[in-house]
C-alpha cells in the first residue's frame, strides 16, 4: 500500500488482524519478515526507529513519569533547541485542540486515562516527522469527547500537511477522519479505498460485512431464468424476481455463469413494499432518529432501518423490497464482489 504526503490513512480491522503489528514494523519496533518499508523516499525497514523519522502515539501512551504534561509534549521540542517562546506557543495551541490546557502542570501518574492519551497524543503531534503513527489515538475518550476531537485532530492534521496513518477498531473514527481505509483481516489487506468506495463498492464479503452498521445483509441464492424473468431463489423456497434487463448484459452473464451466488444490501437501502417479500417483524429498535427493524425472511434475518418512527411491532407481516440496484452480488467460493448495483465490481 502507498501514502501520499498529506493523506491521513486508517488501518481498520477486529482485535488481532495485524493493525497494530503493522503501524510497529513501520516504526521500526518490530521485524519484517519479508517485503520493503519506504519513507519520503528512503528505504528503513533495517534501519533502527530513531532515524526513521516518524512520530508514534502508543494506545498506552508511553509518557515520562517524572516530568510534568507540559515537559512531556514539549520533550522534542526543547531536544531541538527550539526557542523557548516557540515551545511554549506549539504546546499551548496543541494542548487547546486536545482539551488539557488545564493539565499541564500535572503529573502523568495524577491523569485519568483519557487525558494520559491525549497527553501521548500531543506530545506525538507537536513534533516534526515525516509521518505521524497513530495507534488507537482516542480509544480511552468519551464519545462525546471523541465527537469533537475526530474534527479538530483532522483539521490540524490537514492544515500543516501532515501525513499519518492511524490504527481503529471504530469504523465511525476512520471514517471521520481518513482519506483512505486499509481493511484487513487475519493479517491480509482486505480493500485499500476511500471510505465512500469501501462502503459503496466493498471487494470482498468480509469488506461488505464488517463495514457499515447496522452491517450488510447477506443471502445465498440460487439464480434461474424463466419467462424472461430472473428469479434469485432464497433458502425456505421463497424468491426475488426481477426482469432481465434489470441488471446490465455483463452482470446477468456473470451471475448465470455460477447460478449460485450470494446477494448483499445495506440496511438503508431496504424498503418496505406492498409488492415485495413478504417477512415477518423480530425487533423494532427507535434509536432517536431511525428505527432499525428485523425481520425473518426466509430462513435469515433482514434487517433494514427507516428515518421516521415505524409503525411496526414484533409479529407484524410486512412485505419488502430489495431493488436490484442496491444489490451487492459475491462469488460465495472466493468471497470476492462480482458486481454493485447495475454494474460490474
Amino acid at each position: 500500500m502507498d501514502v501520499a504526503k498529506g493523506e491521513i490513512i486508517a488501518l481498520l480491522g477486529s482485535s488481532g488482524c495485524g493493525k497494530t503489528s503493522t503501524l510497529r514494523m513501520i516504526a521500526g519496533f518490530e521485524a519484517t519478515s519479508r517485503g520493503k518499508i519506504h519513507l519520503a523516499g528512503r528505504e528503513v525497514q533495517m534501519l533502527p526507529p530513531v532515524k526513521r523519522h516518524v512520530a508514534m502515539a502508543f494506545e498506552g501512551y508511553s509518557l515520562y513519569p517524572t516530568v510534568n504534561v507540559r515537559d512531556n509534549i514539549a520533550f522534542a521540542l526543547k531536544a531541538a533547541r527550539l526557542p523557548a517562546s516557540e515551545v511554549d506557543a506549539k504546546v499551548g495551541e496543541v494542548a487547546e485542540m486536545l482539551e488539557i490546557s488545564d493539565i499541564l502542570d500535572r503529573s502523568p501518574n495524577s491523569l485519568s486515562g483519557g487525558q494520559q492519551q491525549r497527553a501521548s497524543l500531543a506530545r506525538a503531534l507537536i513534533r516534526s516527522a515525516d509521518l505521524f503513527l497513530l495507534d488507537e489515538p482516542m480509544g480511552q475518550l468519551e464519545p462525546q469527547l471523541r465527537t469533537l476531537l475526530r474534527g479538530r485532530i483532522k483539521h490540524f492534521l490537514k492544515e500543516r500537511g501532515m501525513t499519518a496513518i492511524l490504527v481503529t477498531h471504530d469504523q465511525t473514527e476512520a471514517n471521520a477522519l481518513a482519506d483512505r481505509i486499509a481493511v484487513m483481516e487475519d493479517g491480509m489487506l482486505q480493500q485499500y479505498a476511500s471510505p465512500a468506495e469501501i462502503k459503496d463498492r466493498p471487494a470482498n464479503l468480509f469488506t461488505g460485512t464488517f463495514v457499515g452498521e447496522p452491517p450488510m445483509n447477506v443471502f445465498p441464492v440460487r439464480v434461474s431464468v424463466e419467462g424472461g424473468k430472473l428469479h434469485m431463489a432464497l433458502e425456505g423456497g421463497k424468491e426475488l424476481v426481477y426482469a432481465e434487463d434489470a441488471f446490465a448484459p455483463e452482470v446477468r452473464d456473470a451471475i448465470m455463469t455460477r447460478r449460485d451466488i450470494v446477494i448483499g444490501v445495506r440496511p438503508y437501502t431496504v424498503r418496505r413494499d406492498e409488492s415485495g417479500v413478504e417477512a415477518t417483524v423480530l425487533t423494532n429498535q427507535w434509536l432517536g432518529d431511525q428505527s432499525h427493524i428485523a425481520a425473518s425472511f426466509a430462513e435469515a434475518t433482514v434487517v433494514l432501518v427507516e428515518h421516521d418512527r415505524a409503525d411496526v411491532v414484533v409479529g407484524d407481516r410486512i412485505a419488502i423490497r430489495l431493488d436490484p440496484s442496491d444489490l451487492h452480488i459475491f462469488d460465495p467460493a472466493t468471497g470476492m464482489a462480482i458486481s454493485h448495483g447495475r454494474g460490474l465490481a
